[in-house]
């Protein structure tokens, strides 16, 4: 049996005119109320969310940009790993380095 598809997508201009009319079923002054540890626990608390694990092989990453040029050196073994990865290895060097801030970030601010 076929799962139905249940995700819909909108473009940030959407949202904001659809939240202006308020045709937004979202309580934006209470989500951006609470906390860290509030949200953590919503999260947890959600049946939807039960046993999730994160597939890193289907995940993307929103480069930002633009990109400054870098030379430095690394581990061969690390520069082989993801030249094997093929076309686009230094972007996904990137987007490792790239989440890696942000979880520290996210950290040193809780």
């Amino acid at each position: 049996m076929a799962r139905k598809e249940r995700i819909v997508k909108y473009t940030d201009k959407e949202l904001r005119a659809m939240q202006e009319h308020g045709e937004s079923k979202s309580n934006w002054a209470q989500a951006a109320a609470m906390t860290d540890e509030e949200i953590e626990a919503a999260i947890a608390s959600d049946p939807d969310e039960a046993g999730m694990v994160v597939n890193w092989s289907k995940t993307s990453v929103e480069l930002p940009q633009p990109k400054a040029i870098l030379n430095m050196r690394v581990d061969y073994d690390v520069l082989k790993f993801f030249r094997n990865q093929g076309k686009g290895y230094q972007t996904k060097i990137n987007a490792v380095l790239r989440s890696y801030v942000d979880q520290r970030m996210h950290h040193d601010r809780g």
